[in-house]
């Protein structure tokens, strides 16, 4: 082959290995914007493959234009990622029996959810959802914003002394089924990252399964929760990330490696910013939140 052809044939190889790429990612301050592939067509296996790979990467993928997906396609694109695992609230209007319909209108969907603090989904089970799964099918005029944090990021940021006294602590739920260790390793990548919810938790362990063990009180439980909070939201917000929804947004999360909450305007009635209606999926966790590190050894 001449030098010239084999110039021809690199530039064509290269054009074609970027105009047959599955999407175009966009990195933001958390996550990525995915755009150029449509979630309703059918997607192969390879490019489902690269989806699952580029959500653990990116913490959260952000599919634009998408348009409106329907409850039954919802569900099948989150089943890419395992067994579904359906919440306790239903709402008459959601589309599939696994859909979480969520709404500033009650008579629309579920009002008043995300708004009791900062969390990971899940956090009350033996393992919390590996994965959620939004679309936004009514977008409000103005606010509505999902905020997240990335809590590998969280973590890092945190003062030696700080870090040391988190990982002595567990969690327990309001619903008292399970005791999970605050820091603890992520399944697939293993950095450190947080299983909490400041809205429903009952009580803290404090060195569990040593001759120190003991749960924390209700005013020390509450320091405790401020604690957490105050290290989100420090800085001006640094590590946060405030979602503002557009038309045709699908966002696939990996759940345990970012807090999220539902900002307050996304229940200011529909009267004053729009009617905003919310669907969910959560995929069912197959990990119990452990350290898979001696904490003892941890600068």
């Amino acid at each position: 082959m001449s030098f010239m052809r084999r110039i021809f044939s690199r530039v064509t190889s290269a054009r074609m290995s970027t105009t047959t790429a599955p999407y175009s990612l966009e990195p933001l301050k958390l996550g990525a914007v995915a755009r150029g592939l449509n979630l309703k067509d059918n997607v192969s296996p390879e490019v489902i493959a690269q989806i699952k790979q580029d959500v653990t990467k990116h913490h959260i993928l952000i599919f634009k234009d998408q348009g409106v997906i329907s409850g039954d396609r919802h569900v099948e694109i989150s089943q890419w990622f395992g067994e579904l695992e359906s919440t306790f609230y239903k709402h008459p209007k959601s589309p599939h029996p696994d859909v979480f319909r969520v709404s500033n209108d009650k008579t629309e969907g579920c009002t008043g959810v995300g708004r009791t603090g900062w969390h990971i989904d899940g956090s009350f089970q033996p393992a919390p959802f590996a994965y959620a799964l939004y679309h936004m099918v009514s977008v409000p005029q103005n606010g509505g914003n999902t905020v997240f944090v990335n809590l590998s990021a969280l973590i890092e940021s945190l003062g030696k002394e700080r870090r040391k006294r988190w990982e002595r602590l567990r969690m327990i739920s309001d619903s008292r089924d399970s005791a999970h260790p605050i820091i603890y390793s992520h399944p697939i990548t293993k950095s450190k990252t947080l299983c909490f919810h400041l809205g429903m938790t009952e009580a803290f362990i404090w060195d569990k399964g040593t001759q120190q063990e003991r749960y924390t009180n209700l005013k020390e439980t509450g320091e405790i929760l401020d604690e957490i909070y105050r290290e989100i939201v420090k800085n001006d917000g640094e590590l946060i990330y405030s979602h503002k929804w557009e038309v045709g947004d699908f966002i696939m999360s990996d759940n345990l490696s970012v807090g999220h909450e539902a900002s307050p305007s996304t229940q200011h009635h529909r009267n004053s910013i729009g009617l905003r209606v919310l669907h969910r999926t959560t995929v069912k966790g197959i990990h119990s939140p452990t350290k898979e590190y001696d904490p003892d050894t941890e600068d």
